[in-house]
């Protein structure tokens, strides 16, 4: 079995739904700079980071950071949509296994997340994605 996080370097290449659905845990944890409440169980958590995927993940998006512990991990990144730089961070938490258990996004600036929030709300909506406890 790879490592967690060479597992995602290769998913983000791929964009491959099963080898995401794979990497996670049924009970991972969705933590979206966008959204107030953490989103819980596999099925959200793909859509999330599928529709993330569409909106972050095309031409211009770099990790140029990533620090490592034994169970975690920080990728930091940035990206440039609409005219708007986006800095963000991907912390990633996996168990024994090496399923990711919690997935957090953190983004800046204000720019970037009110970007973030309309972009991920129009992917999400058309995925058919039903957000737990809040907004997209």
């Amino acid at each position: 079995m790879s490592h967690p996080i060479e597992q995602w370097h290769e998913y983000l290449k791929s964009h491959d739904p099963k080898m995401l659905e794979d990497m996670l845990d049924d009970d991972v944890v969705f933590e979206s700079p966008v959204v107030f409440t953490p989103q819980r169980g596999k099925a959200i958590t793909l859509k999330y980071l599928g529709s993330a995927g569409k909106v972050l993940g095309g031409e211009g998006f770099t990790y140029v950071g990533e620090w490592r512990n034994e169970t975690s991990a920080i990728l930091e990144f940035n990206n440039k949509i609409n005219g708007i730089t986006i800095d963000g961070i991907d912390m990633i938490t996996w168990n024994d296994k090496g399923k990711i258990i919690n997935f957090k996004v953190m983004v800046r600036p204000l720019k970037a997340v009110n970007l973030m929030h309309q972009m991920m709300g129009a992917q999400l909506e058309q995925m058919g994605a039903v957000t737990q406890k809040g907004g997209a």
